[in-house]
Order: C-alpha cells, then sequence, then structure tokens
C-alpha cells in the first residue's frame, strides 16, 4: 500500500508594528502612496521582517516612514482580524530625534503633524486609513491605556525590554 502524504496548511500571517509620535500636543501620520489607499492617513507602521523583534520592526517603520528616531514606551492598541491571520501591534513613543528625510513616494506621499481635533474631522470627512486604529491607539495613550513593554517576552533569551 502507497504512503499517502500528509495534508497540511501553510498559514500566512501578517504582522504590522507601528507607533504614533507626539510632539508639543500634535500627531504625527503619514499619508498612504499605495494605491489601495492612497491618499489616506496613518500611523507609522508597516511588515515585521524575518528574525526582527517587535521592538525593533516598530522603531524601523517609523524611522524609515518619518525620519524620526524614537524610544518605545508602551504597547497602546492591538488589531486583530483572525480571518486574515492579521495582527497591529503599536506603540507610544518618546521622540529622540526629528529629522527632514525624503520620503519614498512608493509608500508615503507626505507626512504632517495633526492635533486631536484634526485627527478627528479627518475621520469624519473620510481621511484616514482604518480610522479605529489610528484613533483608537491615541485615544488609549490619552486615557492612558497603556501596557508595560515588560509585557513583552522572548523565549529565546533576548531581553524583553527594548534597546533605546
Amino acid at each position: 500500500m502507497p504512503v499517502q502524504p500528509i495534508a497540511t496548511k501553510l498559514y500566512q500571517n501578517t504582522i504590522i508594528v507601528g507607533g504614533f509620535v507626539e510632539k508639543d500636543g500634535k500627531y504625527l501620520l503619514i499619508q498612504e502612496a499605495q494605491a489601495k489607499c492612497r491618499g489616506k492617513w496613518f500611523l507609522e507602521a508597516g511588515h515585521l521582517d524575518p528574525g526582527e523583534t517587535i521592538f525593533e520592526g516598530a522603531k524601523r517603520e517609523i524611522r524609515e516612514e518619518c525620519g524620526c528616531d524614537v524610544e518605545l514606551t508602551g504597547i497602546c492598541f492591538l488589531h486583530h482580524l483572525p480571518e486574515r491571520n492579521f495582527l497591529g501591534i503599536y506603540f507610544t513613543t518618546k521622540l529622540l530625534r526629528e529629522q527632514v528625510c525624503s520620503l519614498d513616494p512608493e509608500e508615503i506621499l507626505d507626512a504632517r503633524w495633526f492635533t486631536y481635533e484634526e485627527i478627528c474631522a479627518m475621520r469624519d470627512r473620510g481621511e484616514l486609513r482604518v480610522a479605529e486604529v489610528v484613533l483608537g491607539a491615541i485615544d488609549n495613550a490619552r486615557k492612558g491605556l497603556i501596557a508595560p513593554l515588560e509585557l513583552v517576552s522572548f523565549v529565546d533569551g533576548r531581553p524583553s525590554q527594548p534597546e533605546i
């Protein structure tokens, strides 16, 4: 009797990491260039690269998308879509260095600072990409609903605190 192969299902997981930068009561948002969301405003975020921790990935994405070096200070929002095996992890940050950088026109059209009230008005006009995430993260931070970074642990012996 021939051996039948065992049926396996491969799962494609998507992990997005990022956060928001706040300065002087304003929040930095980026304007998306990709066709599916062109012109919409969102938090600085992107795909986690293989071998990267969520801390490393979030800091890299923020630096790549808007030129800011940040320290991660807490976890403010989780966005989970089980039907798509999708998880978004968003952090609060402390701005360490802001520099003018050229944006990748394939990904980012613009980066600007907005007040909370301006972001709420953008939601009402349909100008935000996934408004629930943008305002959810900011609202949680404004309410103090921030999980400590120590909540994250790695089973491979890495420190649970991100390097600054």
